[in-house]
């Protein structure tokens, strides 16, 4: 992307420092002639055409660099939506309304709500082995999902890998407090990576 993004780069400078030097010879006094008359004009309206040209594809490339990245991040969140949505259940008060799909895949501040209230609320057996097959579940996913991280960036796929190790100890986990600190641990880890994409 960085070779892309210097070949245009590089034709716009070409084309600015013409306009440039164009617009200074043209604006000169003296040297009056067919060339000056006719070409120059000429030229500098090619070079500024071709300067807006090449700045319009920059801003196109770069508007759909960034929503490809927001594309494969919104499949790498969505992909973690079950253990979410299961957690946000476990953690529900009585006659309260669960989250929205679109918030659990979106929103990085139910992540530290979740945080807060983990450290708040223990979670009830059904509520842990309901999260615990989730993981088991999921697992295999979230591993696979690895190289869609990569191509976010080295940070990005540093902070899934954390997220898969934290979903493997919580399909692992015998007691509650394994239980527990996998959540936890896993939400630290989502949380740093949503904050890389921030």
């Amino acid at each position: 992307m960085r070779t892309s993004r210097l070949a245009l780069i590089a034709p716009m400078v070409i084309f600015g420092l013409g306009v440039i030097g164009l617009a200074w010879y043209f604006a000169v006094p003296g040297g009056e002639g067919p060339f000056k008359d006719n070409m120059v004009p000429e030229l500098l309206g090619f070079c500024l055409e071709g300067f807006f040209m090449v700045g319009l594809l920059s801003l196109l490339q770069t508007a759909r660099e960034r929503a490809y990245k927001r594309e494969l991040w919104l499949s790498l969140r969505g992909s973690l939506r079950g253990l979410l949505s299961g957690l946000d259940l476990a953690l529900l008060p009585a006659n309260a309304e669960p989250a929205s799909t679109l918030t659990l895949e979106q929103d990085p501040k139910v992540v530290r709500r979740f945080m807060r209230e983990l450290q708040e609320i223990h979670i009830d057996l059904q509520g842990m082995l309901a999260l615990k097959k989730e993981a088991i579940d999921a697992l295999g996913l979230i591993r696979d999902m690895i190289p869609i991280a990569a191509q976010l960036s080295a940070r990005h796929m540093r902070w899934w890998i954390a997220i898969v190790d934290s979903m493997r100890h919580l399909s692992q986990a015998q007691t509650r407090d394994a239980v527990e600190q996998s959540i936890y641990k896993l939400l630290e880890n989502l949380e740093e990576f949503d904050r890389v994409g921030s």
